[in-house]
């Protein structure tokens, strides 16, 4: 697996079509009504890898196993979903469960396609969100709060910093400030605004390749605090059922676009979220994996199984340029250009590695 995100936004801004492009699926019902989505859907993509396809090639490996991206598509939030509105608390919980959230806002007019709140602004849509993300954390921390206050009194040292932290972390919501833009670690407090957010606008296709007076607002206020992205959901619907490549970029070239929604996506969340690839090549399989940036080789080998990391010995290591240049991994060694590393060695993006271990 890649990573997972959720995608969340007031009812339609376009958040189930978008899910139904980039899943090149029909599972979310994009309905002309709110909370058409009654139980989150999920989707699971594969990550395009053209370094994997080459390896796979020059290994004739006989499996292919790419990475892959889930996508939870998450019932459209209303003012006050913290109190329960709509169908609120069951569905902020449901964003727990994600590594980062794609926030969807309507920046396309369109009468025929009512707006929760009559018209269209999508700063207000954003802060609306925002607060009822806020507000929810505020109760969270509270709760957590009150548990760290009983064990601070009994001394516990790692309680006592814990509670600093979330008290600077609730006066933070308190004024507005999300868990991710504090100075505080808030991982231990699995909030909901500390997870990395991508504002998505949804746009019309005519402002799909330059963009409007809607998206460019949003990338004005929060562009320098977190990616925002330009997507026409009705083109990437569009996209999805292209399935010649040739055709597809053909496709984008006519419209003066350099990528699809769904690779804008993948991109931008590995960067968010700081992750990588390495690979494990053979002639049974060829398989990249997904690690955070900064993971030691043993980190990495727990990827693939947890007595990989506890028995890790060291570590063979090829480029994929030397694998698909010279020709499989044979002619790397008789070149001289594997390496072994030990534990220290911190994995780049790329890595091709064989793992040797202690069972």
């Amino acid at each position: 697996m890649g990573f997972n995100c959720g995608i969340v936004g007031l009812p339609n801004v376009g958040k189930s079509t978008l899910f139904n492009a980039l899943t090149q699926s029909a599972a979310a019902d994009a309905q002309n009504y709110p909370f058409c989505t009654i139980e989150p859907n999920t989707g699971r993509v594969v990550v395009p890898d053209v370094t994997l396809l080459k390896l796979a090639d020059v290994a004739k490996s006989q499996k292919i196993i790419p990475t892959q991206l889930e996508i939870v598509d998450i019932a459209g939030l209303v003012r006050g979903a913290s109190a329960g509105e709509g169908l609120g608390n069951k569905f902020l919980g449901n964003i727990l469960g994600v590594d980062a959230i794609i926030h969807v806002v309507r920046c396309f007019e369109n009468d025929d396609i009512v707006h929760v709140n009559g018209r269209i602004d999508p700063l207000s849509d954003i802060d609306t969100i925002e607060t009822e993300l806020m507000l929810a954390d505020i109760e969270s921390i509270d709760k957590q709060i009150k548990n760290l206050e009983k064990k601070a009194h009994g001394q516990d040292k790692n309680a006592i910093k814990l509670l600093a932290d979330a008290n600077k972390l609730r006066d933070g919501l308190a004024r507005g400030v999300p868990a991710r833009s504090g100075d505080v670690d808030a991982r231990p407090f699995n909030l909901l605004t500390a997870k990395p957010v991508i504002y998505v606008c949804n746009v019309d296709e005519a402002s799909a390749a330059t963009g409007n007076k809607f998206s460019n607002a949003v990338r004005e206020k929060y562009g320098t605090v977190a990616p925002v992205l330009v997507i026409s959901s009705k083109i990437e619907m569009e996209i999805a059922q292209i399935v010649d490549p040739a055709e597809r970029k053909m496709f984008l070239d006519d419209l003066g676009l350099r990528e699809s929604g769904l690779d804008q996506v993948i991109r931008t969340g590995y960067s968010t979220l700081g992750l990588q690839t390495f690979y494990t090549v053979g002639p049974k399989e060829a398989h990249a994996w997904t690690i955070t940036r900064g993971m030691t080789a043993p980190q990495a080998a727990g990827k693939i199984h947890t007595d990989f990391e506890r028995g890790f010995i060291r570590a063979e290591i090829i480029s994929p340029s030397d694998f698909i240049t010279l020709g499989g991994e044979l002619a790397v060694r008789e070149a001289g250009k594997m390496r072994l590393v030990g534990k220290e060695y911190v994995m780049q993006d790329g890595d091709i590695c064989h793992f040797l271990f202690n069972n």
